[in-house]
């Protein structure tokens, strides 16, 4: 293994470490604003089941995104660190916005901003990008129909209980909606970074076929659940309170909702965004209490940097090719 080849290795870990952090608000963001788990109890319990989500699910989304995205031929050193620049580049300026965007967005957008600029339209596999990009629409929406109705049906079957039980009930609850959550969140996110290793270690000759070998598997996931544990507060509070003020209740159906999602959406290998799935699941568990409940100006703000996402991760990942190609 050359130089060139570990030290891409090393970014592309790093970038699942920022997935991580980036996305932790997803993760502990309900837990955290309705008091169940201190911000530092809530970062550990979602980073160990970050790590442990190899152990449930397959690898089809790591294999999307090594060969569904771009053509594999195309792929080489240059590729792979423009993309990870582009999608980097994205997440630290979302982070430091607060605005909870889509880190799997911002590296597809990457590999197609970098393979654009080296090899034209026709280095892009569009089954997979129209795939992708159906499902920036699709997550958010099943999340939030998914909210809503397990919302209606757990106000309804507990509407003759008093407001302390439960409380009690959920904040119990929510331990098990967390870590299912969590196990859909490193389930799904990790597996891109895999990918891209892959494609990175195939194309350098590596591999003799497609594969994820297990020492990429378990540094992934552990690159994940290190950056959960650091945390992005900032996102946190966009996600647990600015949105929509949520009590226990509804942070135990927003996370079985997204966790819902993010299940279906690992076992068919589609990279969705958790971001977008909690957003609408929120988003969702908070318009039963009336569509004022809602702070629709947030919302709005996040849906623009959604829109962005993949276009200016492309753009910045465009770039980074073309210095490096220069170089």
């Amino acid at each position: 293994m050359t130089l060139a080849v570990i030290l891409l290795v090393l970014l592309a870990l790093s970038f699942d470490f920022l997935n991580g952090f980036h996305d932790a608000a997803n993760s502990v963001a309900t837990v955290v604003s309705t008091r169940v788990l201190s911000p530092r109890l809530a970062v550990l319990w979602a980073a160990f089941f970050n790590f442990i989500a190899f152990l449930v699910f397959g690898l089809h989304v790591a294999g999307t995104i090594e060969k569904g995205i771009i053509n594999i031929e195309v792929i080489d050193a240059n590729i792979i660190f423009a993309a990870l620049a582009g999608a980097c580049f994205w997440d630290l300026i979302t982070w430091y916005l607060g605005l909870p965007t889509s880190s799997s967005h911002a590296l597809i957008g990457g590999l197609m901003g970098a393979a654009l600029v080296k090899a034209g339209p026709s280095s892009l596999i569009s089954s997979g990008i129209l795939k992708t990009v159906l499902f920036i629409f699709v997550s958010p929406v099943l999340g939030l129909f998914l909210g809503v109705i397990i919302g209606v049906l757990v106000y309804r079957g507990f509407r003759r209980k008093a407001p302390q039980q439960v409380d009690h009930i959920f904040r119990k609850g929510q331990l098990i909606s967390a870590s299912l959550y969590s196990l859909g969140h490193g389930g799904n996110d990790a597996q891109k970074t895999m990918g891209i290793i892959g494609g990175l270690l195939f194309s350098a000759h590596l591999l003799n076929s497609f594969y994820i070998p297990l020492w990429v598997v378990l540094s992934c996931q552990a690159a994940m659940a290190c950056g959960t544990m650091f945390g992005g507060w900032k996102i946190v509070k966009t996600m647990g309170q600015r949105v929509a003020k949520i009590k226990p209740v509804d942070g135990f159906c927003a996370e079985t909702a997204a966790a819902i999602t993010l299940f279906l959406s690992t076992a068919l290998g589609i990279p969705v965004s958790t971001t977008h799935t909690i957003t609408g699941a929120i988003t969702g568990v908070g318009s039963i209490k009336g569509l004022m409940a809602v702070r629709w100006s947030v919302a709005g703000k996040i849906v623009w940097a959604w829109i962005f996402t993949i276009p200016v991760s492309a753009a910045i990942s465009a770039a980074a090719y073309f210095i490096a190609s220069i170089i």
